[in-house]
């Protein structure tokens, strides 16, 4: 896949992936009245899910396919989407607690930081070929 069809293909899954953040969010914090930590962390292990399906099969066109590297794969994806989390739980916290922004306005604005780490991790790190299959 070449690099434009790559970043086209992240920004659609990202997108994607966002909006299940940020519904699941709403839907746990706004009607079932849950706080927004516990609903932030909710919503993150939902997109978490749903980003490593999409990330491996439809943007990084990961070919990795028996049992111990597709745990290496998800285990390291896991790894830095628990310090994405962490940006998005501190990004929530500070816009929340200190700079008093709407709860769904600052999980917006904590999404963008997200999006961009994490496709830097995933790109650089995480999905990155083996050199094998740069070779073939």
């Amino acid at each position: 896949m070449n690099k434009r069809n790559e970043i086209i293909n992240y920004l659609i899954f990202g997108v994607l992936t966002t909006a299940v953040n940020i519904i699941s969010f709403w839907v746990i914090n706004r009607l079932i009245e849950m706080d927004y930590r516990m609903a932030t962390s909710i919503a993150w292990v939902l997109s978490v899910l749903f980003a490593f399906v999409t990330n491996k099969l439809y943007v990084f066109n990961s070919k990795k396919s028996n049992f111990s590297s597709v745990m290496r794969e998800f285990m390291s994806f896991l790894f830095f989407r628990l310090l994405s989390y962490l940006l998005d739980l501190f990004t929530m916290i500070l816009l929340v607690e200190i700079f008093l922004v709407d709860s769904l306005l600052a999980k917006i604005v904590a999404n963008v930081f997200v999006v961009i780490f994490n496709y830097f991790a995933s790109k650089f790190i995480i999905f990155k070929p083996s050199k094998e299959v740069i070779e073939k």
